[in-house]
């Protein structure tokens, strides 16, 4: 369970966030839509911990996050947080197993144990051939779909998504729909998904609309 109580957050003179509190059940898959600017990626970093509120609070199974300092805060995120973004964030130098196996590196996981796990991964992501390819070599989906790998290796509690979906053709994007569906049924994880696509949010267990930093 989080809950998010209060949140405030601006930059320089532009309150971005105005007092947003909403709680997400366990296993939850959470849409948050509205139109550019409406706050909805500063929230959603907000609650992964990739930027900190200026007040309120966020709980994460009852323990307060805002107040972690950073090194613990960036050992809880590795734990329990896996992110997808708009435009995957692959590392072009690395293949795609060691891209994916990345997060459990930093996590202290032996390199041979986490390749391993990374190799199953995208092999149940479709991507087994793939894993000694560059990500320049991969099609947008199969890149998107790595990415998805890469949030799960360290079988995190909640998956952060933002706009997932808004880099794909029609096509990719039915795949990432099915795939999160999926693994939410498989895993019973938690979702959280920024996104402009009607289709994704509509099939969401909840949908919430954010317009000048609030929840309308």
């Amino acid at each position: 369970m989080i809950e998010v109580t209060d949140i405030r957050k601006s930059f320089d003179k532009l309150q971005v966030i105005k007092g947003v509190s909403l709680s997400i059940p366990d296993g939850e898959m959470l849409t948050i839509v509205g139109p550019s600017g409406a706050g909805k990626t500063t929230l959603l970093q907000i609650i992964g911990t990739l930027e900190r509120a200026d007040s309120g609070s966020v709980k994460f199974d009852g323990e307060e996050i805002t107040v972690m300092k950073d090194a613990k805060l960036a050992r809880f995120r590795n734990r329990n947080m896996g992110f997808v973004f708009q435009f995957h964030q692959l590392l072009p130098e690395f293949s795609l197993e060691e891209n994916v196996a990345l997060p459990a590196l930093i996590a202290g996981t032996a390199r041979s144990e986490a390749m391993k796990r990374a190799g199953e991964l995208l092999g149940n992501l479709g991507l087994g051939d793939r894993l000694t390819h560059r990500p320049a070599q991969l099609s947008g989906g199969e890149r998107q779909r790595a990415a998805v790998a890469r949030a799960l290796i360290n079988d995190p509690k909640v998956i952060l998504a933002d706009e997932p979906t808004g880099s794909l053709d029609s096509h990719n994007r039915a795949e990432l729909y099915k795939l999160f569906f999926d693994l939410r049924a498989a895993t019973g994880k938690t979702f959280i998904i920024v996104t402009h696509d009607d289709k994704l949010a509509l099939n969401s267990d909840r949908v919430i609309r954010m317009n000048d930093g609030l929840i309308v």
